[in-house]
């Protein structure tokens, strides 16, 4: 059954985590051709909202939207009427009122991809809300996992760093555990979720015991950015901690994965060279990106079916 949104993992579950995984090995068909552009949603147009920066995330959105066809509809808070006072619901409802089929909304505050359903009829993306959820990012980890080491059934996984602030880490949990893999959350104390008995992961705050049992070491970015606090007592300590240097990388099982969702602080959570070693898939993680989210805006916008989009691919 296709999903009506995609504001976090649980509007998917396993089955339609595993729809989209299988519709983006088609659209990575799509990406390799010397013209990538197919008209499966040709007439349709996704209104991009990003209340917050990005790069990666806007970008890809904007190139999926276009390799698909779709109009797309930018807007930009600088130049909005949201500096005038206009509230979340007036910008919803004006965007709407343009005709729009999608809205991709990334925001500050945990939950506004919840409440907008209840100001518009059209489907609704999250690009990420909060310290919340970043659905899409998990679906693109998952989709780089599955094509550098198979099956997540029985996989490892060991997500590094700052879990606390982190929607990466929210999203991924979920999809991880849903496709059968085991997760392990690796971070000082200070930076654990408060919730986090109830995330049905194991906890640990020694990054070096670990290293050499996982499959994938997920390092987050430090977001100092959402805290309020200090929650380390350096930097520079916490990289000697929790750092994933040369040397810790040379611990790793030969095939295991080094993954990071970007933007990376160098010499904080990854060293510098680190992101260029053959097991890392950082890059793999941003090309999959665009794959992932053309397939996503198929899910809920095309027919969502595999049959129907390969009249598109092998035109």
């Amino acid at each position: 059954m296709t999903a009506k949104h995609i504001r976090g993992i649980d509007d998917l579950g396993k089955s339609g985590i595993e729809d989209i995984l299988s519709l983006s090995d088609h659209f990575h068909e799509v990406n390799a051709r010397r013209i990538p552009k197919v008209p499966a949603l040709r007439g349709k147009t996704i209104a991009l909202l990003f209340y917050e920066d990005s790069t990666r995330t806007r970008l890809s959105f904007e190139t999926a939207s276009k390799r698909l066809s779709a109009d797309t509809l930018n807007f930009s808070i600088a130049s909005s009427s949201v500096k005038k006072g206009e509230s979340l619901r007036d910008t919803i409802e004006t965007v709407s009122a343009m005709g729009v089929d999608a809205i991709v909304v990334r925001h500050g505050s945990s939950g506004v991809p919840w409440l907008l359903p209840r100001w518009t009829d059209v489907a609704i993306i999250n690009a990420g809300d909060g310290a919340h959820e970043h659905p899409t990012q998990a679906l693109l980890d998952c989709y780089t996992i599955r094509n550098q080491i198979g099956s997540l059934v029985g996989k490892k996984i060991s997500i590094v760093g700052d879990v606390r602030h982190s929607r990466v880490a929210r999203s991924n949990v979920k999809a991880f555990l849903a496709l059968g893999a085991s997760v392990t959350l690796v971070a000082p104390k200070t930076l654990m979720p408060v919730e986090v008995e109830s995330w049905e992961v194991e906890t640990t705050d020694q990054f070096d015991s670990i290293i050499g049992e996982s499959d994938v070491l997920y390092m987050l970015r430090m977001q100092l950015e959402r805290q309020q606090n200090s929650f380390v007592p350096s930097l520079r300590e916490y990289a000697n901690e929790y750092g994933l240097t040369e040397s810790r990388a040379k611990e790793m099982k030969s095939e295991s994965l080094i993954m990071h969702p970007g933007p990376m602080n160098r010499g904080v959570e990854i060293s510098g060279n680190v992101p260029e070693l053959s097991q890392s898939v950082i890059t793999d993680q941003v090309a999959n990106g665009v794959i992932i989210r053309m397939s996503a805006l198929y899910h809920l916008l095309g027919s969502g079916s595999e049959n129907n989009l390969e009249s598109y691919v092998d035109e």
